[in-house]
C-alpha cells in the first residue's frame, strides 16, 4: 500500500444544484455518488432554495459539500461529469443556462489556481452567486479564496447578488453514517509486513474522526541492523519494540475515553510475541514471553481485531514499492512464518472479536470502491 497518497488528500468544495423532478432526492443521490466515487464527505451545508439565475425556470435547491479526496483536479472533473450523467444530466457543447436534474460545480481544490479549456479553479462565478456563498460560509466561514484573498464570510457580505434564498428544514444525509464503527471503542488492525495496516488505520481514523495510534517502528535504531545481522540484533530489537509498544499503548489509550470515543491502532500488543517467536532462540523467547506477560496483562484489549491477509507475492511487491532499504533482504519464508504466527494467535480469540479480510486482490488506497468494501465488512 502506498501511504503517500493518503497524505495528499485535498480539501474540495463543490456546489450542487437541482431544479428538476424530486430536487432533494437528486441532491442526496449526488452526495452518495460523490462519497462512493470521489472521497469522504466532511460536511454538507443546509439546503437552500433559490430562484433560477439567468433564465426562466423552476427554483433550484442548492448546497455546498466539503470533500477530502486524493483525486487530481482533472480526475475530479471527470468523476463529477460522470455523476451528472448517471443522474440524467445531458450537457451540450453550448448549453448556456438551463434546467437540470443535477449540477455539480467545482468551487475550490485546496488553494489551487488553475485555468484550462475544461476547468477553472477557483470557479470564476463564486463572488457573484449568493446561492454558493451562503452555504459555503456555513461549511467553512474562514476558507480564503486563493485569488481574491478574502474568506467566505467577507465574500458573502460583499456580493452584489441580491437573490432571495430560503433555507430548507430538511437536511441531506452524510453516507458515512451508514458505515458507522461506533460500536467498536478500540480497533486493532494487524497483518503481515506490507499488508497495509497503517494505510487502513489512517484512512479509518480520518473518516470516523477517531484517535489514531501508529507504531513507531521508524524510530527503532535496531531495525536496520536486524535485517543485516538477524542473529545478533534479534533480541535487542524485540526488547526495544516490547518496551515501546507497551509505553505507547499504555499512554495513548489511558488518555482516551474508551466509553465514548474510538481508538484505532495499526498494531496489537500481541504482535511482539508473534515476531519474537520467529526471530528469537528458544531460551531468549521464553524469557521474552515472561516479560511480555508481566508488562501487558493490564493493557486494554481491542473490541475488534482486524487481520489483513495478503498473499506472499503481493506482500513482497508492496515491500519493494515502498522502498525501505533495510527491508530489501526480507524473504518469502520469513513472511510465511509471520503469517502462520498471526493465524495461530487468531485461533485463540473469540470468533466474534476477529475479522479476517483478504486484501490480496484489492487496493483500498488507490481504489475507493475497494476501501468501501472493506468498511462494509466492519460496519
Amino acid at each position: 500500500m502506498n501511504k503517500k497518497s493518503i497524505k495528499e488528500l485535498k480539501n474540495i468544495y463543490l456546489s450542487l444544484g437541482s431544479n428538476m423532478g424530486n430536487r432533494f432526492e437528486f441532491l442526496q443521490k449526488a452526495v452518495v455518488l460523490l462519497f462512493e466515487e470521489v472521497g469522504s464527505v466532511v460536511k454538507i451545508s443546509s439546503v437552500y432554495e433559490t430562484p433560477a439565475l439567468g433564465f426562466e425556470g423552476a427554483a433550484f435547491l442548492n448546497c455546498v459539500v466539503h470533500i477530502t479526496s486524493g483525486l487530481s483536479s482533472s480526475k475530479l472533473l471527470k468523476a463529477t461529469l460522470q455523476i451528472e450523467k448517471t443522474l440524467g444530466r445531458q450537457r451540450k457543447s453550448k448549453e448556456g443556462f438551463a434546467s437540470r436534474s443535477i449540477d455539480i460545480d467545482i468551487l475550490f481544490v485546496d488553494g489551487i489556481i488553475k485555468t484550462s479549456k475544461k476547468l477553472t479553479i477557483p470557479h470564476p462565478e463564486i463572488p457573484n452567486r449568493k446561492f454558493v456563498l451562503q452555504p459555503l460560509a456555513e461549511v467553512n466561514p474562514s476558507f480564503v479564496h486563493p485569488v481574491l484573498q478574502k474568506n467566505s464570510i467577507k465574500l458573502l457580505a460583499e456580493t452584489k447578488d441580491e437573490s432571495v434564498i430560503t433555507k430548507q428544514s430538511k437536511w441531506l444525509r452524510n453516507p458515512i453514517k451508514d458505515y458507522s464503527l461506533s460500536k467498536y471503542n478500540y480497533i486493532a488492525i494487524e497483518g503481515n509486513i506490507g499488508a497495509g495496516k497503517t494505510s487502513l488505520a489512517t484512512k479509518l481514523a480520518q473518516d470516523f474522526n477517531s484517535k489514531l495510534i501508529l507504531e513507531r517502528f521508524k524510530d527503532n535504531p535496531f531495525l536496520p541492523k536486524f535485517y543485516e545481522e538477524p542473529s545478533r540484533f534479534a533480541f535487542p530489537l524485540e526488547m526495544s519494540f516490547l518496551a515501546d509498544r507497551y509505553q505507547q499503548l499504555l499512554e495513548d489509550i489511558a488518555q482516551y475515553d474508551l466509553f465514548n470515543d474510538t481508538v484505532i491502532a495499526d498494531y496489537d500488543a500481541y504482535k511482539s510475541l508473534i515476531f519474537a517467536k520467529v526471530t528469537l532462540q528458544d531460551e531468549e523467547y521464553n524469557l521474552y514471553k515472561k516479560l511480555y506477560h508481566l508488562m501487558h496483562k493490564e493493557l486494554a484489549k481491542p473490541a475488534i481485531y482486524i487481520y489483513l491477509f495478503q498473499n506472499t507475492e503481493r506482500l513482497l511487491e508492496n515491500i519493494r514499492k515502498r522502498g525501505r532499504n533495510y527491508e530489501k533482504s526480507i524473504q518469502a519464508e520469513y513472511l510465511k512464518k509471520i503469517n502462520d504466527g498471526y493465524l495461530e494467535y487468531i485461533k485463540t480469540l473469540p470468533q466474534e472479536k476477529v475479522k479476517i479480510i483478504d486484501v490480496s486482490e484489492i487496493d483500498f488506497v488507490a481504489n475507493r470502491k475497494d476501501y468501501l468494501s472493506v468498511i462494509k465488512q466492519l460496519a
